[in-house]
């Protein structure tokens, strides 16, 4: 992504009118129910065509309901139009919520707790940049391109950001399994590799030096794999130590 094109997609963000959710009156306790409303294929049902999403808000659930009281900082790779980071706002009411795209323009909805950043991931000086000046995340959710290497960057950049405790969590990690075009490198795959750092084998990996592998192996405490609805609807969860 050049730097014109990152400028004018978040120019348009800027001067875009959005839906301020913080006004709306939505207040579902069910976690479905909201991204159901606001449009997010997580939900068992997409609002947009009316079929089946991917169904991870039980697993989200599972794995995350007993925050829902605390303070806690969400980040979000990849959040098209803000369809579940509003949910999450909603459902975690004591949440800051942090989205990082590479196109934001097609963002919808604003809220007091929602920060959206308009940057694309491949850029470690930046990234890391923004990431310094936020400091730290409790829940850190990629779901941006699928392509291998954009998931194996942002697991060796982003992993470092996250609390002691926290959860990372990978949307549609099988994707570069299933479609040619998101097995953009020559590299084993998310699952393979998930595998390896939990028993602690080093590969062989032009974006996971070795320093970047112990690091994760070290810090990793338990992986959680779930299967959605669809064919391609995998999630994994991974707690920090």
């Amino acid at each position: 992504m050049n730097f014109f094109s990152l400028f004018k997609r978040n120019l348009l963000y800027k001067f875009k009118k959005k839906i301020n959710v913080d006004q709306d009156g939505i207040n579902y306790e069910s976690l479905d129910k909201l991204f159901h409303y606001y449009g997010s294929d997580k939900a068992n049902i997409f609002k947009k065509n009316n079929e089946k999403g991917h169904g991870f808000s039980k697993f989200y659930l599972n794995e995350l309901d007993y925050l829902k009281p605390k303070k806690i900082k969400i980040l979000e790779i990849g959040s098209f139009a803000g369809a579940s980071a509003v949910a999450f706002s909603k459902y975690f009411k004591e949440a800051e919520i942090f989205c990082f795209d590479i196109n934001i323009s097609k963002i919808i909805y604003s809220s007091k707790r929602i920060k959206v950043y308009g940057l694309d991931i491949n850029n470690e000086k930046k990234l890391l940049k923004t990431l310094h000046n936020i400091n730290s995340f409790d829940i850190i959710i990629d779901d941006g391109s699928h392509n291998l290497s954009d998931i194996l960057i942002g697991l060796k950049i982003l992993f470092k950001f996250l609390n002691k405790g926290g959860h990372y969590i990978i949307e549609d990690y099988k994707h570069p399994e299933y479609y040619a075009y998101n097995r953009n490198i020559n590299h084993i795959l998310v699952d393979e590799l998930l595998d390896n750092l939990i028993e602690k084998k080093i590969i062989s990996s032009e974006i996971l030096d070795e320093e970047s592998q112990l690091y994760l192996q070290d810090n990793i405490k338990q992986i959680k794999k779930y299967k959605g609805n669809l064919v391609d609807s995998d999630i994994c969860f991974i707690k920090k130590n």
